[in-house]
């Protein structure tokens, strides 16, 4: 009998419940942060019936338990273009180019998820993969040593290469592939206190940036934080101190609002980790590290490039007239000027999808479901929403925000100041490493949309509506 085969919903499943056992092991606070949020949700939905049916109607319920992300970082473009190969077989693809210079970080990004509408809600797992810019170090000398450095490690196993140019060759692994796979892999992303660099070098990549000393000194891109969904983040923010939980100063992204829109988040401190590091001498030297964090998040509505636009504009407006100071002096001011300042951004879901700032998912209603039997419907989709014939449900946003990415960043590197910096972005060259574009997460939310509008509209008998906003 032939083997049965794993699809890559089951594998990419099976390997996010495992690095998140491993990284509970390895990061005890990580253990208590997923205990914090999932009291919070717990409560959030008792609070709020209607936030329960609505999660409840999109399948947001059965997916928020098992929902992730995770970061890591690598050192070169051959690690990055293996890295896009093993998450294939999870089938997670790259989404996004995020510019982290912007925030004085010397990396540019992608992130790795499903994109299936079906995939997602089995389980959206994410990793946020940054590419270090070794262009970006200014000292000639230091840079050839970092690159001398990395171009001697192997960060995957020749047993995952071998899984992956099988899951390339036949389509698919057996089920007992695909388990050696993720244990295989998981080794990758696992904790190393042995440095590949003497104390002297480190130091030397720390002065230039904290983080290129992270992704330079060690044998792979250990994971650097695992990030489970809240539906209520200021109460979470609020909660970790109780457990015994530092949190940054303040929370990135948008401010509170009744209708969430893109992404929050917030962390708690590195750890300071004791490191071995090499000694031409042939005794090791001690030091430390810090680098990996817990983080939270809570998502809301994806949305339109017109949305976007608007966000990026009072975001940065913000930015620009409060500074957040080391240790986050002026947090609180901060603020206060972001919930101001969003009071002229739409907090209401009609009023976001009437005015084209948000993306949303549409359905049949029972009523609508009843009325193609009889004809007679309205004509366009305005009136069929005002009539009760269709209804609407928010895109969830499954990416990431290149600003609030790197103030999350520069938190757990040590400070919650809050930098702001030129634009260094270099998208070709960062697809040239990768061995592929990334897909446009816009198009991706967009063509979401137009697909459940055509369904929605054939289920209630409008099909000359559904084709009449097929550009839409």
């Amino acid at each position: 009998m032939a083997a049965r085969h794993a699809n890559t919903d089951d594998i990419r499943d099976l390997f996010s419940r495992a690095m998140s056992d491993m990284y509970r092991a390895e990061v005890p606070q990580y253990g208590t942060l997923m205990e914090l949020v999932a009291d919070v949700n717990a409560e959030t939905l008792r609070a709020a019936p209607q936030m329960r049916a609505r999660l409840a109607q999109s399948g947001e319920i059965e997916r928020l338990g098992v929902e992730r992300h995770g970061a890591i970082r690598v050192g070169t473009a051959q690690e990055l273009f293996d890295i896009r190969r093993v998450f294939a077989v999870m089938g997670m693809h790259p989404v996004g180019y995020y510019d982290l210079s912007t925030a004085g970080v010397p990396v540019h990004s992608t992130a790795f998820r499903p994109i299936a509408e079906q995939a997602l809600g089995r389980n959206p797992f994410r990793v946020f993969t940054s590419l270090l810019r070794l262009d970006l170090i200014e000292d000639p000398a230091l840079r050839a040593e970092a690159a001398a450095v990395l171009s001697a490690r192997r960060i995957f196993s020749p047993r995952v290469l071998e899984l992956v140019q099988v899951f390339e060759t036949d389509g698919a692994l057996t089920q007992p592939e695909a388990e050696e796979f993720v244990r295989e892999s998981l080794e990758t992303f696992r904790w190393h206190s042995d440095a590949t660099v003497d104390l002297a070098t480190y130091q030397e990549l720390h002065r230039a940036h904290r983080l290129i000393a992270d992704i330079v000194s060690f044998k792979g891109p250990h994971i650097n934080h695992l990030t489970p969904r809240t539906l209520d983040i200021d109460a979470v923010q609020a909660g970790m101190p109780r457990r015994g939980i530092t949190p940054k100063a303040v929370i990135e992204g948008p401010p509170r609002r009744n209708c969430p829109i893109l992404l929050r988040q917030t962390s708690f401190k590195a750890l300071e980790e004791s490191i071995v590091f090499r000694c031409s001498a042939g005794d090791n030297a001690v030091g430390t590290h810090t680098a990996r964090f817990g983080e939270i998040e809570q998502r809301g509505v994806a949305l339109t490039a017109k949305g976007r636009k608007l966000y990026d504009e009072l975001l940065n407006s913000v930015r620009r007239d409060v500074q957040i100071g080391p240790a986050g002096s002026n947090a609180s001011t901060y603020e206060t000027e972001l919930s101001d300042r969003f009071q002229s951004f739409p907090d209401d879901w009609a009023e976001l999808r009437s005015r084209g700032l948000a993306f949303f998912r549409y359905s049949a209603t029972e009523t609508g479901l009843a009325s193609s039997r009889h004809g007679g419907l309205p004509t366009t989709v305005e009136e069929l929403i005002a009539d009760g014939f269709l209804q609407f449900d928010p895109i969830v946003y499954e990416d990431f925000l290149p600003v609030s990415a790197a103030g999350i960043f520069q938190s757990n590197l040590g400070t919650d100041e809050q930098k702001n910096y030129a634009a260094q972005s270099n998208r070709a060259q960062f697809e040239a490493a990768l061995g592929a574009m990334v897909h446009d997460e816009l198009k991706l939310y967009a063509d979401a949309e137009r697909a459940s509008l055509k369904r929605a509209l054939r289920q209630i008998g409008s099909a000359q509506v559904a084709l009449a906003h097929a550009g839409s």
